[in-house]
């Protein structure tokens, strides 16, 4: 375990490079640090390659503060990538491999990427135009080829932590994603507190099975190669695979949403896998009671740890394991480096037991959004004066309140976010999809409650429904699986406000009252 509580950054606060070397620095170097197909790295093999990535990186893209992007499943380049970019004085652009065409040639122009490394099938599936002017397109065979075979191997930068080191895009409420920006210190004290408050240790075995694409899922690597441990990265079909994964590799640390722990918790889970396991990890929505009760059931010896964070601002509070079973709704209390205020409509810091927006201070803070400084403004303000890091701070639009003996309890959201299986979707996204079809005149995507997924999609459009077979296909060719609707509903008119526009709350409570389960 970490030998200290941090409350403030350490003030020998490093570049994030620095995490290939410290195991290496610390005599764990021959200790396994990723497994992957076809072969495993140990700490010193580890740092190397990615030394090798680095220089590469460095000469095919000069320029400081250039933009790399990635888009494949989980391998080498998908992990060693946000460190050697890193390390180059590149910034790392991890595109989520479930997005389709449409959302990664977005994210690929928004971002200005200089240089896309992806599989091979999801590069044929760009169109002309899809790559930024300049972008040029390698698989990820031939990447780490060409770094092998250049050989050039660049030490650890010393690159300011406040530097931009990647931008990770996240759904909105309304429009396409935007681009959190976050700095070295940003992803660093992030590993840290993590590392820290699970307790990670040398001998620990991390399963990966969150995208990478997302801080929560980047995070596996960085706590764990951070603590000297071992990361095994999964891409997997069914809840079986995760349990066979457990299983072969010793797994100890498991990170997973609320709709994969259901289904985990209905698989047949042997001695041999559940046995090694020490602590099981939640974030990506709320955890209900009886999905506590079940996963203290199946894993008794295992520490739960409930988390809440959002990508502005990494991780914002966990709940001790040991509250658990007394607190199972609980979000907890603050994560290391980070201030947890409750801010009321009046703009101050709220009573106990009074709702008001979950406002996150600290140096986990993001610089923002990339070239955004309209949206930027509206989540990144001055912290409030009671704050005791100051500086900016980012508002959640998350609802919460403070009960008398600290603990946060979550009350809702703000704006018209969807949380479906982990995934934070934006309506307008589909709503836009669904109007580009040409197949309806009006369209309102809305979250309904879902036992297993959190909230299901469900489509309200106005058109003909003698055309009802032909959105669902072209929606399944143009958005990610996850963002496709459960159900299409076909109205003859929508319900409308007084103002004349579309009544959103009067269709959310019509398909609340039928179809919430």
């Amino acid at each position: 375990m970490l030998p200290f509580m941090p409350d403030h950054p350490d003030p020998a606060l490093r570049p994030l490079d620095h995490l290939a070397e410290l195991a290496g620095a610390a005599g764990r170097g021959d200790r396994p640090a990723l497994v992957l197909r076809e072969m495993t790295l140990n700490h010193n093999q580890l740092r190397q390659r990615v030394a090798w990535l680095a220089g590469w990186l460095a000469q095919m893209l000069p320029e400081r503060g250039a933009r790399v992007a990635s888009w494949a499943a989980k391998g080498e380049i998908t992990c060693l990538l946000p460190l050697a970019a890193a390390r180059a004085g590149l910034v790392h652009v991890p595109i989520n491999p479930l997005l389709k065409r449409a959302q990664a040639a977005h994210i690929l122009a928004d971002s200005g990427a200089q240089l896309l490394i992806g599989t091979g099938s999801r590069l044929a599936s760009l169109e002309q135009g899809d790559l930024p002017p300049g972008c040029a397109a390698l698989g990820e065979a031939e990447a780490l080829a060409a770094a092998e075979a250049a050989g050039r191997e660049l030490g650890p930068s010393e690159a300011d932590p406040a530097e931009l080191a990647a931008i990770l895009y996240t759904s909105g409420s309304t429009g396409r994603p935007k681009g959190v920006m976050l700095s070295h210190a940003n992803m660093w004290l992030g590993a840290v507190s993590v590392a820290h408050y699970l307790g990670l240790a040398d001998d620990d075995v991390t399963l990966a099975v969150l995208p990478l694409s997302f801080d929560y899922g980047q995070n596996q690597l960085f706590s764990t190669w951070f603590a000297g441990g071992c990361v095994v990265p999964l891409d997997f079909l069914f809840p079986k695979d995760v349990v066979k994964a457990c299983a072969k590799h010793g797994v100890t640390t498991l990170a997973a949403v609320p709709p994969l722990w259901v289904q985990l918790t209905e698989a047949d889970w042997p001695a041999e896998a559940r046995m090694p396991l020490r602590r099981l990890t939640n974030s990506g929505g709320a955890l209900t009671v009886d999905l506590v009760r079940a996963l203290r059931g199946l894993f008794p010896d295992a520490r739960l740890f409930p988390m809440y964070g959002l990508t502005e601002a990494f991780r914002s509070t966990f709940l001790d394991p040991a509250l658990t079973d007394s607190h199972p709704t609980s979000m907890g209390k603050a994560i290391p480096f980070a201030e947890i205020l409750v801010v009321n409509d009046a703009g101050e810091v709220a009573a106990d037991d009074e709702e008001g927006e979950l406002v996150h201070c600290g140096p986990l803070v993001a610089q923002g959004y990339w070239q955004d400084p309209e949206r930027t403004a509206e989540r990144f303000k001055p912290a409030p004066a009671a704050s005791t890091y100051g500086g900016t701070a980012v508002w959640s639009g998350d609802r919460v309140r403070r009960a008398a003996d600290g603990l946060l309890y979550f009350a809702g959201r703000r704006d018209a976010m969807i949380k479906s299986a982990g995934n934070r979707i934006s309506p307008q996204e589909i709503e836009e999809a669904a109007l580009a079809s040409g197949l309806v005149a009006e369209a309102v995507a809305l979250g309904v409650a879902h036992p297993r997924l959190g909230q299901a999609v469900h489509l309200v459009v106005r058109g003909d429904p003698a055309r009802a077979e032909e959105l669902p296909k072209r929606l399944q060719r143009d958005l990610p699986n996850f963002m496709q609707p459960q159900a299409i509903h076909w109205r003859d008119a929508m319900p409308l406000n007084p103002n004349g526009k579309i009544d959103r709350t009067a269709l959310q409570a019509q398909l609340n009252q039928e179809f919430a389960q």
